[in-house]
């Protein structure tokens, strides 16, 4: 485990590719990752959940408990969305579950909202510091979901941050479509390492100038895999008059799955 927290440099960031099965976990591992996360997108829209509805704690386990099954299994960081509970105690609970079913667990991601709204920072505390005091060599990156709920609030941002450093936090990652100036204003706030998502027009070079210690995809990857898959369906099916479509959407793919028989 310590070998992934030494990946987190500010300054000099690591590229954390996101996997929703086993095969796309063990092909980034092939294509020289040493680490890979899970996407909680992927894993919930491939079993025809939401995302971010708490659903997925099984499917994540079962996941996580396939990838290490294999004998070069890379180091493993898993999105739980928000601990798939409001408890601490079952948070701490659901973290055992992995850690027990995987051993190349290193890191999981906690995120303060549900339901797209942010939750309270002093709830997510807690969680954290239940994690960290049964588990206290798991890299916890503490997620504040701010930005990425929509709203424009740097100064919420920077409070909820520091709430979680003091929880035991060993990472913070503010996901969102961030400017340069918002991620400097980020690092330069907080000692601990910052992960953002992969940003359009934002290289790593650029996001390691503001100090950026991890870029994560997130579910790019497997929004770009599903639209690379229906695109060479409708070129087979009609080369002439298929115009590939653009990358689906986040909201694309949680509208597809809301729209699923029973939703």
């Amino acid at each position: 485990m310590t070998a992934f927290f030494a990946l987190h440099v500010p300054g000099d960031p690591f590229v954390l590719p996101n996997a929703w099965d086993v095969a796309s976990a063990l092909a980034l591992a092939e294509a020289g990752f040493a680490a890979v996360g899970t996407t909680s997108l992927g894993v919930a829209a491939a079993a025809g959940l939401p995302d971010e509805h708490a659903l997925t704690r099984q499917n994540s386990l079962d996941l996580l408990g396939r990838i290490g099954a294999f004998e070069h299994t890379p180091m493993l960081s898993c999105d739980m969305e928000n601990g798939y509970s409001r408890e601490p105690a079952a948070v701490a609970d659901a973290v055992d579950e992995l850690v027990e079913v995987a051993s190349a667990i290193c890191g999981i991601n906690l995120e303060d909202s549900a339901y797209g709204a942010v939750t309270d920072p002093d709830v997510h505390a807690a969680k954290i510091r239940a994690v960290k005091d049964r588990h206290p060599d798991l890299f916890v990156n503490a997620r504040t979901d701010v930005f990425w709920t929509g709203m424009d609030d740097l100064a919420e941002v920077l409070v909820r941050i520091d709430r979680y450093a003091e929880a035991g936090a060993d990472g913070i990652f503010v996901p969102g479509t961030l400017d340069l100036s918002t991620i400097t204003a980020i690092t330069g706030h907080t000692d601990l390492p910052v992960n953002v998502l992969a940003i359009p027009g934002l290289d790593r070079t650029q996001l390691a100038g503001a100090g950026v210690a991890r870029i994560s995809t997130g579910s790019l990857l497997y929004r770009t895999a599903l639209t690379a898959a229906v695109n060479a369906a409708c070129g087979l099916a009609d080369p002439a008059e298929t115009v590939p479509r653009s990358t689906y959407s986040y909201p694309e793919i949680c509208d597809m799955v809301a729209e699923s028989p029973g939703r």
